[in-house]
């Protein structure tokens, strides 16, 4: 198949570079045969350490250059990955993962059992500070030591051999097959991780075990991955190269699109541009388990106050912004957990199940709460700045939000806007009011969106904290009664949402530009994009 090369204008508009200045020159063609997807996937990565835990970003990478003890198949179940096999004991507490014979490093060393346990370990020390270390507690004493209480030996994760891996959990977690294709469960190969503490940041150090290998990263640019010919299942691969761009500019993204300059696109386009891609059939959408949310640092002022908290929460016309700004089919949240997660009955879905925890726009109730906090009409309200990470599309989610709580409140509240690895460091020290997020479901249960707002998660940039909704979280985790699990995890959610630290604005759907030659990529509601099977036709 020829493939067209990478146009002059698409180069300069991801670099900045001016044409005029001749800042960039042509590109070459690729060898007669040879398969390269060009992938834009938005913001740059903040690390490819898979230990270090991150977010999409980070996602879309290490899914390619990494896998572990199993991975996902097109419908999100949870299939074999770099462990070919295992077993769970009767009560659910012991899994014996069998890793593959024919697992390997991209260096070519074989990928081992103390690989898995090196890695699950250090994500789990304190010493290392892992935002991903709460995902991993459902392993025996996995938050004991990660809060020095016990020693890594008494971590329940250990080889047993060069290729049989022992996990103990610390309670039944139906999920764990799916946890376990996860980034922060990937393994990293010990030996290259000891002897270089950045590993990660340097293609040429970068070993992974997956279908892909990295061997370029200009950073704000682009990330260049090929072909892993070490991995086992490296049949299945079809691409040579794979190009990801990384750049913010939305409008940029889908004008490379339109001219056929990239593949595939796995951000949002445009809001203002969605009408008419759904209409000239350019653009897909497909259930997403993310909440796009409102986080309000319950440790400032004025959102120390319960009241004002759900003055700001109830004032919103969510239906506007998904009719009106989305525009792409997302649900307003009426409740935090989204659509798509199953609840005790087979068949029922959790959202479904708990319905609407409040109403669209009660702006009245609205007013009176924060006139009760001591702010009638906005006045004497400290002033308020929303912070976002930029992107046109959160900056005009922004701006409705900001009018209707003008309109409804009398609350004037300024925007700021900071690049990625910025506005990560802002949100995460918590030095902010409100802040601009979404929360992605990492396996396929409700616990997803609730286990991670515990108090002192660190997920937990709210810094909001309730003893009883710990203790239902909790009792959803180690309980073996599935009915038990989901009514703990309906009331715990009601108890978020009367306190509201978080203001869930609506539920995601997943938008995908994909020209029509682009075959077997593997997507899922859970944001899982795995390129393995990915063909380019």
């Amino acid at each position: 198949m020829k493939l067209k090369k990478l146009s002059v204008l698409a180069v300069c508009l991801l670099t900045g570079t001016s044409l005029m200045l001749g800042g960039c020159s042509g590109g070459t063609k690729a060898p007669a045969g040879e398969k390269i997807l060009r992938v834009a996937t938005g913001a740059e990565p903040e690390s490819l350490d898979p230990r270090k835990g991150g977010g999409t970003p980070e996602g879309y990478v290490l899914r390619q250059i990494f896998e572990g003890l199993t991975t996902q198949d097109a419908k999100g179940a949870a299939v074999p990955g770099a462990a070919e096999r295992w077993e769970i004991s009767p009560d659910g507490l012991t899994y014996k993962f069998y890793l593959r014979t024919n697992a390997k490093w991209s260096n070519g060393d074989p990928v081992t059992a103390k690989d898995f346990e090196a890695a699950w370990k250090t994500v789990l020390s304190p010493e290392f500070g892992s935002r991903a270390a709460e995902q991993l507690y459902c392993i025996k004493n996995g938050e004991a030591y990660n809060k020095k209480q016990v020693s890594a030996e008494q971590v329940g994760v250990r080889a047993l051999d060069e290729k049989t891996l022992e996990v103990t959990l610390e309670y039944p977690t139906p999920y764990f097959l799916s946890l376990a294709a996860y980034h922060a469960f990937y393994p990293v190969q010990q030996k290259t991780a000891e002897s270089n503490a950045k590993w990660s940041t340097d293609p040429q150090t970068t070993v992974g075990n997956g279908p892909f290998k990295i061997v370029k990263w200009e950073h704000n640019n682009k990330i260049q991955l090929v072909k892993n010919d070490q991995y086992w299942n490296k049949d299945v691969v079809k691409l040579a190269k794979v190009d990801l761009y990384l750049a913010d500019n939305y409008q940029t993204i889908l004008n490379m699109f339109e001219s056929r300059q990239v593949d595939t696109v796995e951000v949002s386009p445009p809001s203002a541009e969605i009408p008419r891609l759904l209409k000239e059939n350019k653009l897909k959408t497909s259930p997403f388990l993310v909440t796009y949310f409102y986080a309000l640092n319950t440790t400032r002022p004025p959102f120390d106050n319960v009241k004002v908290r759900k003055a700001f929460g109830l004032a919103l016309d969510r239906k506007a912004i998904v009719d009106s700004v989305t525009k792409g089919g997302e649900k307003p949240a009426l409740a935090w957990i989204p659509f798509g997660l199953p609840d005790a009955q087979a068949g029922s879905d959790f959202r479904q199940t708990g319905g609407d925890l409040y109403g669209n726009n009660e702006v009245e109730t609205a007013r009176k709460l924060l006139a009760e906090a001591g702010y009638p009409d906005g006045k004497g309200l400290p002033p308020v700045t929303l912070l976002f990470n930029t992107n046109e599309f959160n900056k005009a989610i922004a701006e409705a939000v900001q009018e209707m709580w003008r309109k409804n409140l009398g609350v004037t509240v300024q925007l700021m806007n900071q690049e990625w690895k910025v506005y990560l460091q802002t949100r995460n020290s918590g030095d902010y009011q409100v802040a601009r997020n979404g929360w992605l479901g990492k396996y396929s249960d409700p616990m997803t969106f609730l286990e991670g707002i515990t108090t002192g998660n660190s997920n937990n940039y709210m810094r909001w904290s309730n003893p009883e909704y710990d203790r239902l979280v909790k009792e959803a985790q180690t309980s073996n009664d599935s009915a038990a699990r989901m009514k703990a995890m309906h009331t715990a959610e009601k108890i978020l949402v009367d306190e509201m630290p978080v203001i869930p604005i609506y539920f995601y759907t997943n938008k995908i530009m994909e020209q029509p030659n682009v075959k077997g990529i593997i997507r899922d509601a859970l944001g899982a994009f795995y390129l393995r099977e990915a063909d380019v036709q």
